[in-house]
């Protein structure tokens, strides 16, 4: 067989470009409904703004990998990548923009702001999708979709309304988390908590006499001073005595002098503080909630950039940080400043602009969530859907049993527009169109107009449009419709099989995807949630561009490959487990790449000879990688069941780089220039096909093309599309006494090394006990053992060196070369260890209660490993006699 000229060395540069433009052109990615089974992915949608991050990474690799191994397995494998349109990020990015170049948002008409956005979103937003190209996704990039594209916008309209005419959607005045900075609410689950070094302000309010500051004063602890001026009472806990004829007292807030009650209200810790609380509803969820109890007024100081506005009577126009500067100096200058303390608390934080979030009443459209939360509860409890790890399904049903109403309103222009149209006397209406709302204004008014009718300003929050991807992506006309017909590609491909996403959001993403899929298919999205763990750097920080410590994976995929930095990313990547992230991780990846292309050019250099026979030593070792391969694809098939995809890449990695090449191509490979039988040949290169398979889904652009190399093949063939090789029967057995082989051959080593004997010199063994001496070709080549004999006696060998492997017995003799009191003090140290775990194995077997309830197979085991150590022990006494009698 003559076989393509390959360079010495592995360059990804030439192969990577090469196979994914062979891979699109014949559209092996893409997938349309037919016979077979599906296996089907929806990519996480990445915001439209993102660059590809190390996250990113190891999210789409473990994708990729599932579905190029579904694909092999006979699957039509489909993997639908698109873009998230993030109302926030993106808008951000288009408000600087714009700033840049001297023009402000507030200057534009929506329309023209919109112009804008897009055009942003044309040029920049498929970049991260150009990106997982170079990392070698096999998404089917023909179905790629958008979250704002025209027919999703229209279903999560019709979602609106749909939820609306149910009566789960309802507009109303609540306490929310907004953001100065984005100028807009977020929902709960995109703010970050934060630990906040800050200050604990003890201010003093003096009790009010007819209006006036009278002696006595009542002190409060606070780290909010800015917002005093929103204060609408006191309130201390009614049965805390320091504070015991207050009640209805009213006290005088520092600096404008207004009188406010003092009241009470079982809320108040009193042991935080002083036991006394100041009341501001506009501007603290509790404030707010005890407020409503008390029937109090609320009082909002702040403007939506947080600051202070004309109710705040001082400091008028200041940021509420600087503001705080200030009041703290003026409480200070007004003797109402007792003491200050340093103090940490947790503080949260924008997710999207970092920015601290102000607790803010704000009227806003919301979707009840109670009902919903309970049927997603009880797809992942009754295990219809699989959380991997399941240790989160604890979080997972503490968010379901506590969750509150969704705020799905945002104070934004990109995005999703909330189809509700206001008309002149204040009320509204829902609708799909503006077509639809007229008609509906039409019922109570008859004689209004078009022109008459306002829509919302708000665009719904970007989950509200991810939470439908599942089904939008294969039917867009379904979500809003659960009586609906579901389409060809939905009937298909829905519900999917596995999601790969991050911990982080399977609470505003992961759950809200079951809760629509419940509602609009009356199925499960998708049955197995796998959670990555977050990819840190080696000294466990999250990665930052502020710290620095985030590498370009671009750059990396330049100086490792892909496939490096895909196996990199995986070797040390469990379920729900952060990964530490070194470099050296991605270079043992290039380094794996440099192992298997070496190994491949050391098999196609050799001479094959068709006249040749067989010998000895190459048919065992055939019969050993041919049994171990089969026993390695049956673990690996167990590791993906269970989807312990790092496990199963370092069985392979171990597979190839120890057992195939360390030993089975040590063991056949020709002496230099001699030739090689075919019989040994072709079963080489029938491993080495199959050890490409198995590796593909991992290393996907070395494997096409040391596939393509190892024999001629079609103009439309590929791995990608080749079958997974099958485990054969195999024998354990054999396998293990294989591992015995290697033990000893190890062991020689050992002693060369240990006596500075030099490999070249050959050595003589002797074995006592159960060894075939079907191995004994294999040890000598393996070993350089010139002779092997059988040991009855060493009364006329004693000057050498011993081992055991399991019970049987091996002596090399060394002559003047071995140190007879350093092998006696080896077998003692041997002798002590096999000893003391003996003691532990017979205290195991005393137990009565052991011997009695456990399973007869683990007592069995444990009878086992007694009887093996108390073999060893005898025979290393015979050993240790036999070298003291000379």
């Amino acid at each position: 067989m003559v076989f393509m000229e390959i360079p010495a060395k592995y360059d990804p540069s030439l192969t990577e470009d090469k196979w994914y433009s062979f891979w699109l052109q014949n559209r092996y990615f893409h997938s349309e409904p037919d016979a077979r089974e599906p296996y089907t992915i929806v990519i996480p949608p990445p915001n439209v703004t993102g660059v590809l991050h190390m996250g990113h990474m190891l999210n789409n690799t473990l994708q990729d990998v599932l579905v190029r191994r579904a694909r092999m397995m006979g699957k039509n494998a489909c993997w639908v990548p698109g873009t998230d349109h993030a109302s926030i990020a993106t808008e951000a990015k288009v408000v600087s923009k714009l700033k840049s170049e001297g023009i402000e948002k507030s200057d534009l008409t929506r329309e023209e702001f919109l112009k804008h956005a897009w055009e942003w979103k044309e040029k920049h937003g498929g970049i991260i999708l150009e990106q997982l190209k170079k990392l070698g996704a096999s998404c089917d990039w023909e179905r790629t979709k958008f979250t704002m594209d025209p027919e999703l916008s229209k279903g999560v309209i019709n979602t609106f309304v749909h939820y609306y005419n149910k009566g789960l959607i309802y507009r109303g005045v609540r306490m929310v988390n907004w953001d100065p900075e984005g100028q807009t609410a977020v929902s709960d689950e995109e703010v970050i908590h934060k630990e906040t070094s800050s200050k604990l302000y003890y201010l003093r309010y003096y009790l009010s006499n007819d209006g006036k500051a009278g002696k006595d004063f009542v002190i409060i602890a606070t780290t909010r001073p800015e917002t005093i001026m929103a204060d609408v009472a006191l309130c201390v806990h009614p049965q805390d005595e320091r504070y015991f004829g207050l009640k209805g007292r009213k006290v005088l807030i520092p600096l404008i002098n207004k009188e406010i009650p003092i009241i009470e209200d079982e809320y108040v810790s009193m042991d935080f503080g002083t036991g006394c609380l100041k009341i501001t509803p506009a501007h603290d969820i509790n404030d707010y909630e005890i407020g409503i109890r008390h029937k109090l007024p609320v009082i909002d100081i702040l403007d939506n950039f947080g600051k202070l506005n004309e109710k705040a009577v001082i400091l008028i126009g200041e940021e509420r940080f600087a503001a705080r500067k200030k009041i703290v100096k003026m409480l200070s200058e007004a003797g109402c400043l007792e003491k200050e303390e340093q103090y940490t608390s947790q503080i949260g934080y924008s997710e999207r602009t970092n920015a601290v979030i102000e607790p803010r009443l704000s009227l806003q459209w919301f979707l009840k969530m109670e009902e919903a939360s309970k049927e997603a509860l009880n797809y992942v409890e009754s295990d219809k859907i699989k959380l991997i790890p399941d240790k989160y399904k604890n979080t997972y049903k503490h968010w379901m049993e506590n969750v509150r109403d969704w705020c799905i309103s945002r104070q934004l222009w990109w995005g999703q527009r909330i189809p509700a149209w206001y008309l002149p006397d204040g009320d509204f209406v829902v609708a799909s169109n503006e077509t639809e709302a007229l008609e509906l204004a039409r019922k109570s008014n008859p004689s209004i107009e078009l022109s008459d009718l306002k829509q919302d300003n708000d665009v719904l929050d970007t989950w509200f449009s991810s939470w439908l991807w599942p089904i939008s992506v294969f039917d867009p006309g379904k979500p809003g419709f659960p009586d609906k017909v579901p389409n060809s590609d939905l009937a298909y491909y829905y519900p999917t099989n596995d999601l790969v996403t991050a911990p982080e959001i399977l609470f505003f993403w992961v759950a809200r995807m079951i809760m629509a899929g419940h509602e609009f298919c009356n199925d499960i999205p998708f049955r197995n949630v796998y959670l990555t763990g977050i990819v840190r750097d080696k000294l466990g920080r999250k990665m930052s561009k502020s710290l620095g410590n985030s590498p370009d994976p671009i750059e990396l995929i330049k100086s490792y490959g892909a496939d490096g930095v895909r196996v990199g990313m995986l070797i040390c990547s469990n379920a729900g487990t952060d990964i530490l992230f070194d470099e050296s991780q991605v270079e043992q990846g290039r380094n794996f790449s440099n192992k298997i292309w070496n190994a491949y050019r050391l098999v196609i250099g050799w001479n094959v000879e068709e006249s040749l026979r067989q010998n000895e030593k190459s048919a065992s070792a055939v019969k050993w990688f041919d049994n171990i391969l089969s026993q390695s694809i049956e673990t690996i098939n167990d590791h993906f069941e269970k989807f312990r995809i790092s496990d199963a890449l370092m069985l392979i990695y171990k597979l190839f780089w120890d057992d195939f090449c360390a030993w089975y191509l040590e063991i056949i490979k020709p002496d230099s220039g001699a030739p090689m039988d075919p019989d040994t040949y072709k079963a080489t290169m029938g491993f080495f096909d199959k050890l490409l398979k198995i590796l593909h889904p991992f290393m996907p652009f070395i494997t096409e093309e040391l596939w393509h190399n190892l024999e001629e093949r079609g103009q439309k063939e590929s791995i990608m599309i080749a079958m997974q090789p099958a485990a054969k029967p195999y024998s354990p057995e054999y396998i293990k006494s294989f591992e015995q082989v290697k033990e000893v051959i190890v062991n020689i080593r050992n002693i060369r090394q240990s006596k500075a004997i030099s490999p070249k010199n050959p050595l003589e063994l002797y074995i006592k006990g159960g060894l075939s001496p079907e191995f004994y070709p294999i040890i000598k080549k393996m070993a350089n053992i010139s002779e092997i004999k059988l040991l009855e006696s060493r009364a006329d060998n004693n000057s050498g060196s011993s081992f055991m492997v399991d019970t049987a017995e091996f002596f090399i003799p060394l002559g003047d070369l071995v140190n007879k009191e350093e092998e006696i003090r080896k077998i003692d140290a041997e002798i002590e260890h096999l000893t003391g775990f003996l003691a532990s194995v017979n205290k195991k077997l005393s137990n009565e209660k052991f011997v009695a309830s456990a399973p007869k197979a683990i007592v069995d085991i444990e009878f086992k490993k007694k009887s093996d150590a108390e073999t060893k022990i005898d025979k290393l006494s015979k050993l240790k006699n036999e070298l003291l009698k000379h």
